[in-house]
């Protein structure tokens, strides 16, 4: 909603963002596909604006209580794409941005802090994205260290959450956001989406950490820490 209101305004011109209120239902949801894959702010954002650029005009002869309940639709339709992949290989799924997580170890082997620089295009709200990356890193760090849903022939043994290994903030470590901001020209006044992907990263930055402190190669999840493998 805040990145949203932040395009609108933006986009329209107003002074002052707290005049929208944005309002979600159902009965005039368009058809777009789900919000996965980091894509909800480019499609958002773009269709979004085509509807504010519309909006934008009308305010050049008219007051905004003349306008008061118009609706104004916008939409952004992406049927193309910049590079076709290479034969024989199957490309499941949109990638939107790229990112790289480093991990340092303090001198046990614990990990002491998470640097996550992301390919975000033009940040909108930089505390919403420090929080994205903070949030996602943090599950990385339970995929990568402790968390084991714990099953016997297929069916869970315990259904409360304590025993999935979830962290706790006390041990998480520092988390360095860095934010890669290269416009894209097809992103909502150059945005890309943060989604899914800050998760990705972070168990397997921990899993070559691990591997250059003790030289002990790990392939299962939650990882064995320095010290505890074999």
């Amino acid at each position: 909603h805040t990145v949203a209101r932040q395009i609108l305004c933006k986009a329209v011109g107003l002074g002052d963002c707290e005049l929208i209120d944005i309002k979600v239902t159902t009965a005039s949801a368009a058809v777009g596909g789900v919000t996965t894959a980091s894509r909800g702010t480019m499609l958002l954002g773009r269709s979004i604006i085509d509807a504010a650029l519309k909006l934008k005009k009308d305010l050049e002869s008219n007051s905004l209580e003349e306008l008061a309940g118009r609706i104004y639709e916008g939409s952004f339709v992406c049927d193309y794409t910049h590079a076709e992949g290479e034969p024989g290989k199957i490309v499941s799924h949109i990638a939107y941005g790229f990112a790289t997580h480093l991990a340092i170890l303090d001198e046990k082997g614990g990990v002491d802090t998470i640097y996550a620089a992301h390919d975000s295009g033009r940040v909108i709200n930089p505390l919403l994205f420090e929080g994205q990356i903070e949030g996602g890193v943090v599950m990385g760090l339970g995929y990568a260290l402790s968390e084991k849903v714990p099953l016997e022939k297929g069916r869970l043994t315990s259904e409360k959450y304590i025993s999935l290994g979830i962290p706790k903030l006390a041990k998480v470590p520092r988390i360095v956001p860095i934010a890669v901001e290269e416009d894209d020209p097809e992103g909502a006044f150059g945005a890309k989406g943060v989604g899914e992907i800050v998760c990705i990263p972070t168990a397997p930055a921990i899993a070559n950490a691990f591997y250059k402190y003790d030289s002990v190669r790990r392939y299962a999840l939650p990882l064995k820490p320095p010290g505890k493998s074999g």
